[in-house]
């Protein structure tokens, strides 16, 4: 049986991973931070350590025995960077770091760091492949470009067996309601208002977190160390026609926006090309339209779960 250690697996994407993996050994190392739940991962045959991923003496302990370690521990909401960075360069540098260090001193032959799209920056025409220089723009992008770094260096200077993921938006259920698809949608299921920022014109890609998941499991299984793959959604679109889709599902009108003042440094357009993963074998299985209506039914059948979460709205 595989032997795989999951960081960051009680967060959202994390715990879907965790989900995805009936037949292996499962360790989860969370630190339970505010998007850290474990009711995310009830019912999954695992082991729970609670703790940080900067801790190197419990990696020490932690790390041994591994077949594989699949890196999910991060910070990851921009505006939290924006109001406040050091968490973010902590978490996803230096716990980048002290993780490729155990992997490295407990012999680990299979390493994943999950990563994002928004390590580039903007891009107004085309999509970026793996040759892409990086160019992050918001404390929390850059903070994953030099999680990134330390990720690729390991493998180049000491030989550590690992590859870099790096998708687009994530959205499907168990999302912290603080990111834009769980906040709308939790909000207009409670006949709240939702925030739109600047003018709608922001552009993303869309994918569900199964086919995230799907991509992350070829990589780990075929990708070559020291090597980016992206992992890229079905739907290229702007924060207005998702607000549009959105507003559609949950039966609301456009009088439930409020357009607000644009976030800060806001990247315009994001945008993968998927092809190198595609060639392992990646083929999305979900199709906007039915991911949306899966979430947003999910979010509407399981409000004992995000209603807790909600303190802060």
């Amino acid at each position: 049986m595989t032997r795989v250690l999951v960081t960051g697996g009680a967060g959202f994407i994390g715990s879907h991973f965790v989900r995805t993996l009936p037949d292996a050994k499962i360790t989860v190392l969370d630190k339970l931070t505010y998007a850290g739940n474990r009711a995310n991962i009830e019912g999954v045959d695992h082991q729970f350590v609670h703790g940080d991923i900067c801790d190197p003496d419990l990696l020490a302990e932690v790390v041994p025995g591994h077949d594989l370690v699949v890196n999910f521990a991060a910070e990851s909401h921009v505006d939290r960077s924006i109001d406040g960075a050091a968490d973010f360069v902590r978490t996803n540098v230096l716990g980048a770091q002290t993780l490729m260090q155990a992997c490295l001193d407990a012999g680990i032959p299979r390493v994943v760091q999950v990563s994002t799209d928004e390590v580039y920056g903007t891009i107004e025409t085309g999509s970026w492949d793996e040759s892409a220089a990086v160019n992050p723009r918001s404390p929390y992008s850059a903070a994953k470009a030099g999680g990134d770094m330390i990720a690729r260096a390991y493998a180049v200077t000491h030989g550590l067996n690992v590859s870099i993921t790096r998708c687009g938006n994530n959205y499907g259920p168990y999302q912290y309601p603080e990111k834009v698809i769980p906040l709308f949608v939790t909000n207009l299921l409670e006949g709240r208002r939702v925030p739109l920022y600047g003018d709608g014109g922001n552009v993303r890609d869309w994918v569900h977190v199964d086919d995230h998941c799907q991509g992350i499991r070829l990589v780990a299984e075929h990708g070559r160390p020291g090597e980016v793959y992206h992992i890229a959604g079905t739907a290229e679109m702007s924060n207005r026609e998702l607000t549009e889709h959105l507003l559609t599902a949950c039966g609301a009108t456009w009088d439930s926006v409020d357009f607000v003042e644009d976030r800060k440094g806001h990247d315009r357009r994001y945008s993968l090309d998927d092809a190198k993963l595609r060639a392992l074998g990646y083929a999305p299985r979900w199709t906007f339209d039915e991911g949306l209506a899966d979430t947003v039914a999910w979010y509407r059948d399981h409000a004992a779960w995000w209603k807790p979460l909600r303190g802060w709205a």
